[in-house]
């Protein structure tokens, strides 16, 4: 798998959660992201989307947001600008009933506040305008999850 998405098979995702079930799935759809073309890649992109952070925040979203990091930041990776604006949906939704599993998503996301920083004086034009968007999103966060930093 070279450098992207490296880790991902030490991860135990079939004891993860996502919003429909079982997180079995995810590397799969990482995995596409990485190296699908752009058809394919746009479309495991939209799966995540829904499993791990447009409805809510879960356990398997804490564990992919790293590898969403590798691959927004991974050149040959098609559907960059789509990652980041993955990274920001989850770090504008919660998951109330688990307050500590949406800490846990949003701190992850919070990490990368250098990286986006870099992604948004980057080369292409997408990427650049999504990475400034999650840059406001991170500067700005606040949330019944989150202690003020």
């Amino acid at each position: 798998m070279g450098t992207v998405l490296k880790g991902m098979s030490r991860i135990r995702w079939h004891e993860l959660t996502h919003a429909y079930g079982s997180a079995r799935d995810v590397p799969g759809r990482l995995s596409r992201v990485a190296w699908g073309d752009v058809r394919t890649s746009v479309d495991a992109l939209s799966d995540l989307g829904l499993w791990l952070g447009e409805l809510a925040v879960f356990d398997a979203t804490v564990a992919a947001v790293p590898f969403l990091w590798d691959l927004a930041t991974a050149d040959p990776v098609s559907s960059r600008a789509g990652v980041i604006e993955l990274l920001q949906a989850i770090l504008e939704h919660g998951n109330p009933p688990q307050i500590e599993v949406q800490l846990a998503a949003h701190r992850a996301v919070l990490t990368g506040r250098d990286t986006v920083h870099v992604l948004a004086t980057g080369s292409d034009p997408a990427v650049r305008a999504a990475a400034r968007a999650l840059g406001a999103a991170i500067d700005s966060h606040t949330c019944e999850a989150c202690p003020p930093t």
